[in-house]
Parts: C-alpha cells; structure tokens; sequence
C-alpha cells in the first residue's frame, strides 16, 4: 500500500494496549525496525507482550482506570521512553479524542485520525447526519439530540415496527433495545436510558428501523494526509454473540461485485466526510432478504480485531500502513489496484465456559499448543505460565485460516482450533468448532441473530473413555518414581495369587468412573467402569480389559491402549487435571471413594462453588443465618459481570469467603447446612 523502501521517521513507538493485540503490533515494529515499547499494570508484570517489546513502562495498579485508562500515565511513559509515536490497539484509549489532543499537546504523534473525526463518529447521531450529507445512506429512522420519549414515541409510529432503540453514546449492545409493538416502547424507552446512562454517562437516545434478517457487514479503509482514500474489501461480522463477534470473514459470501463496489464507495465517503487519516472501518447494516440494499452504522476510527482476514485476501500490513501514513507517506496504490484473493475466516478463543452460560474463566496456562503451517495465523497473548485473570476483555487469542475458497478456509480453520491446545484456562474453542459445523453456516446463510439461535443446541462433549484412562494413567504414573524398590510399594499390581490392581476414581464432566491399572509401564491392561459397577460384590465384565502401554515425559503423556497409540497434553494443578484429547480438552479431578452414606456428611447439605474467577462484592446474608431456597446468598463480579449465586437447600448458611476475597473458578464460597427436613427427604428417610 505505501513505499516500504522510504524511511520512517519513528525510530521508537509506544503500543498503548496489552494482550494479543500488543503482540501483533510489537511484531510489525520489529520487522520494521523500529523500537517497541510496552506499557503494563502489575497484573500484567510478566505478560508475553512486555516480554516481547524492547522496553516495558509501569503503568500501575491491575484496574484499568488506574493504568491503561489513564490518559496522564500513558503519555508519561511515551516521553519518558523517548517515543515519538503511539499506537492504541482497541479497546482502552483507541477513540478517545482527550488521549489524541493530550498526544498532540506532548508532540507526539498518534497513529490514528485527527481528534475531531474520532469525536464526530464517537456521538453516532452526529456521524449519521455527517455520512448523510456525503450520499452515504443510512437506516430510515429518527436522529436529534436530546429526543424525549414522547418525541420518540411519536416518530416510531412514521418509522414503522419493529423499531430499535440505540444509544448515542457507547457500543457493545449496552442499552439497544428491539422493540415489535407500540405498547412496549414507553417501558423500552426507560430501560435504555436507565443502561445507557449507567454504561456511558449519557442517556441519549434514538430510533432505526428493525432491519429483517440483518447481516453486519463492514468496509476496511485506508486514508493518507493527501486527500487520497482506498477500501480493501469488506468482512462478514454476523456471527454474533449479545452483538459481540465471534467468528469474522473476509470477504462477505453474499455480496457481488457490484455492491462491493458500492458499499466500498460508500466506505471511502463516509471517511471523507470526516477527513480521515489511517485506518478505519466502516460499519454497514445489510438486510439478507435484500442483500443489494446497505445502510450506514458507524465508524469505528481504529483497527479492528478482525483486520487479520483483510490483510490475509489482500497481503496488507495495516499496522504498518498506519504507521507509514502517520510519518506523512502517500498511499502508494490506487483502488483498481487493490485486489482480493482467496478468503480468510477468523475466530476469536475466549476465556469463557460455553457450558456455563459463557461465564468467564480464568487460571494460569499450564500448557499451550498454538497452530501453525500455510495459511493458518495466529494473534496471541498468551505463553505458558501467562494468568489469565478477571481485570480485563476475556478474549485470548485470535486464529486465522485463509483458503483458495470459502469451503477451503473454514475446513483449514477448523484444523487448527483442533490442533490448538489450552490447558489451564477453560475456553469456548469447543464451541468454535461447534458454530463452524453448522449447516447454515458452511453454507453462507448468515444473520446476527444465528449465533444466539444455536446457542441452546451445544452441549459440551462427555468425557470419553479414553480420556478417563489417560488421566488415571497420568496418575498412577506420577506412583511410581516414589516407590522406591519395595516390590509390595511399586503399583504393579503384583501380589501372591491374584493381582492386586491400582483403582484410581475419577469425576469428569456429570461421570465418576473407576480406572483399573494393572502391570507396568511397559506392558499393563487397564479395565474402565461406571462409579456402580465398581462396588464391592458388583458383577464385572473382565472382556473390556485391554493392553496399555504409558510414558510420561514433560507434559506429555504417550498411551498405547489396544495397539492404538496416542499422545495426550496433560497438566495439573488445583486438584484438577487437564488432558487433551480429540481436538478438545477434558478436566478431570481424583475424588475419594465413595462412603455407604454418600461423600459428604449429610446428603442434603449444599456447596456453594464460584462460576468464575473474580471477586466477592457483596454477602447478604451472614454467617450462621437461616435460608430459604433461592435466596441469594454472595454475589461475585468479573470482566465487569455481577453473578449472584443463591441457595439450593434451605439451612444454616457458613460463608466460607468475605467481601473483597479474590477467587478462583469451582472455589467453595458458601456451604448451606441443610434444615433436617431436607436431609431427611434427601436420604429418604421418613421426616
């Protein structure tokens, strides 16, 4: 896009940003030869992207708001490091128009557009006005600052249902509401404004139509200081979650050549309406009833998340186009000679638990496996040993497939979330692999409501045999070293007359199975069987024994069950052991056997475990109150979500963890001691 052979004028940049996204950035400073420089909050003291820049800047305490949200800190660190450049990632300070005026003021250049088309696009009543003015068209509805709910009322019924309500201010879905009928837009109104103001500090609001079957769409976009401006195709962004993206393409498989064209046009003259410099991304609303049809959203003035699949169709850096035209280059291409080849599908792996509603997860990563090979890109923060935690987004990585066709790139990303392993932090990569498979979407019929249709039909894989076996294995393994040369210590089995088999009992998933290990590493059988048939006295099925073979060696455990040989990642940690095993990953734990009356001391008693990493912020009960059912009973927040757990039993509740305590995922927080009504029912026993 721009002349690589003229010099830049930047010999150090700072990245104001963290995570996969630092990274990325980091990575194309290098190659440029230019000097990086990280900024980092204590929770972030031995993150992969301080590790990888030339020069890492303290920012402060793990909230944001006190280090990568302080405008004051960030520009002190980019002086203090002898930056003359900034780049903002996402997120954060990215389009906030004090952060580029207060760059300005310290002479230093941010690698973004000028204050003002970040602060016209920020308020999206004025950027509607602003695009119309330049033929961009936009969704028939009502846009005026300071609309009362009367006034908004009025002009759905000329609008037409169903209408959507929409914050001026924010993104993220935060205060939209659809709305289908007359009588529920009043209570619509006055939630909106109630979330929007919480959200944003501004509760102003205003009206689109409800466009059927939407599919979101945006435009990827290149400016220079020279009045010339390009696009370089758009993405598909429909496979939404709450109006979060999830999986991103590029380019859209329902657009032709001509409306490419003309939603590129329209892209190109949204930034000139605001005199644009860099790069930036138009986003469009397209009906999938009338996929020739288009209309304006809002321009997001930064890069991307999804910019990989762009620069994988068209074989441009983006990253370094902004920091060429930021030093004052020209763009070096015309639009006819901008071309796509190919397509690029990208999924974005979160710290989140599909099984559990997709509450956010967290942990340390104990091991990891990322893909690579032709066609496949992979964005990362991570490392071994990084801690995820619950101060920031929940997203981890990002992986990039690219293909001759459609067909090609989602089969070839597929692989490699297969060929990707996560141990340590629980991640929605099941569920990746889960949407990708869907026939709609392996045939391009897409809308923004898809995802949130399909969500109700996933439901994670059971724990295999397999996996069951190789955790036992890893188990009785980690026996052996310990055993010195005492034949009657070393777990063989061996025994005068019958062999005396090692029974290790496990949980994965809803299953408690019991693994029967006999032998050596060499040569063993292993016999598998449900938690009943296991008891004393229970009729057992010896033909489902089979030969096993097992070597440990770091992390990686190598089975041979039945002349199958496989090898598995494991890792443990926190009682839990992490194995991979067909393209997903399996958490089991060792649990005690089972006593006559069950494993705790009253059938009916109930523990209270945490969803999620995160922290307590409010108990309102106390401890040694009585409860009832459903009574809420601590409240936990992460990743700014509040999550109040209640109780299952009535009884005497025990609060095991105060307001304040930081915990971890499955971490005991309350323990209810069931009234003796309830444990006698649960023990069948006559009250």
């Amino acid at each position: 896009m721009l002349n690589k052979s003229h010099p830049v004028e930047f010999d150090t940049v700072l990245v104001a940003n963290r995570g996969e996204i630092a990274v990325r950035v980091i990575k194309t400073l290098r190659a440029m030869g230019i000097r990086s420089v990280a900024v980092y909050s204590d929770a972030d003291a031995d993150a992969r992207h301080v590790r990888e820049a030339d020069v890492a800047v303290r920012l402060g305490p793990a909230p944001a708001r006190e280090s990568y949200l302080s405008i004051e800190k960030v520009v002190d660190a980019a002086l203090r490091s002898g930056a003359q450049a900034v780049h903002p990632g996402y997120g954060f300070l990215s389009e906030n128009s004090a952060f580029a005026a207060a760059l300005a003021d310290a002479d230093i250049v941010f690698l973004g557009p000028p204050a003002k088309a970040i602060e016209v696009m920020g308020d999206k009543i004025t950027a509607k006005k602003t695009v119309t003015a330049f033929g961009v068209p936009v969704v028939p509805g009502i846009a005026e600052p300071g609309l009362t709910d009367e006034q908004l009322i009025t002009a759905a019924a000329e609008v037409g249902y169903p209408v959507l309500v929409k914050p001026s201010a924010g993104g993220g879905g935060k205060g939209m509401r659809r709305v289908d009928r007359a009588e529920d837009l009043p209570a619509a109104l006055v939630s909106a404004r109630r979330e929007a103001g919480a959200s944003f500090g501004d509760d102003t609001l205003f009206l689109e139509r409800f466009v059927t079957r939407p599919r979101h769409i945006e435009v990827q976009v290149l400016a220079d200081k020279f009045g010339n401006v390009v696009h370089l195709g758009e993405r598909e962004c429909s496979l939404q979650r709450r109006h979060q993206k999830v999986i991103e393409e590029a380019p859209s498989p329902l657009l032709d050549a001509a409306t490419r064209a003309r939603i590129g046009t329209a892209a190109c003259n949204t930034a000139r309406s605001v005199d644009y410099v860099g790069a930036g991304t138009v986003e469009f609303i397209v009906s999938a009833d009338r996929p020739d049809e288009f209309f304006f959203m809002e321009m997001n003035t930064r890069l991307q998340v999804e910019h990989p699949v762009t620069e994988m169709v068209t074989g441009v850096d983006l990253v370094e186009c902004q920091v060429r035209v930021a030093a004052g280059q020209k763009l070096a291409r015309t639009q006819d000679e901008i071309h796509l080849v190919g397509h690029a599908i990208e999924a974005r792996v979160y710290a989140e638990d599909p099984g559990r509603g997709f509450l956010p997860t967290g942990g340390t990563v104990l091991a990891l496996a990322e893909p690579n090979g032709p066609g496949v890109r992979v964005d990362s923060g991570l490392s071994e040993g990084t801690v995820v935690g619950s101060d920031y987004d929940p997203m981890l990585s990002k992986v990039i497939a690219r293909g001759t066709t459609r067909a090609d790139a989602l089969a070839a990303l597929d692989r490699a979330l297969e060929q990707t392993v996560l141990l340590g932090v629980t991640s929605n990569i099941e569920f990746l692999r889960f949407l990708l498979a869907d026939d709609d979407v392996q045939a391009g019929r897409l809308d923004t409501a898809l995802l949130d249709r399909r969500v109700a039909d996933f439901r994670p894989a059971a724990v295999t045999d397999d996996e069951f076996i190789a955790a036992a294995a890893y188990h009785w393994l980690r026996r052996w070293p310990s055993a010195g040369g005492d034949p009657w210590s070393v777990p063989s089995g061996w025994r005068l007359g019958t062999p005396a088999p090692t029974a290790i009992r496990l949980a994965g998933g809803d299953q408690i199975r019991h693994v029967f290990i006999t032998g050596t590493p060499e040569s063993a059988t292993v016999r598998l069987e449900t938690d009943d048939t296991a008891r004393p006295g229970a009729h057992t099925d010896e033909s489902d024994t089979r030969a096993l073979a097992a070597a440990l060696r770091d992390g990686r455990l190598t089975l041979t069950i039945g002349g199958l040989r496989r090898v598995h990642r494991v890792a443990e940690a926190d009682g839990q052991l992490w194995v991979s095993g067909d393209g997903g990953v399996a958490v089991l734990r060792e649990v005690a056997e089972a006593s006559v009356r069950g494993d705790a001391a009253h059938v009916g008693d109930a523990e209270i475990r945490s969803p999620m990493p995160g922290s307590v912020i409010a108990a309102p009960v106390a401890d040694g109150a009585t409860v009832e059912v459903g009574d809420p009973v601590i409240v936990i927040e992460a990743m700014k979500m509040e999550h109040a757990l209640t109780a299952p039993v009535a009884g005497t509740v025990e609060l095991l963890a105060q307001p304040g305590a930081q915990v971890k995922l499955d971490q005991v927080l309350v323990r209810v001691i069931a009234h003796p009504t309830e444990t006698a029912a649960a023990e069948g026993i006559p009250a």
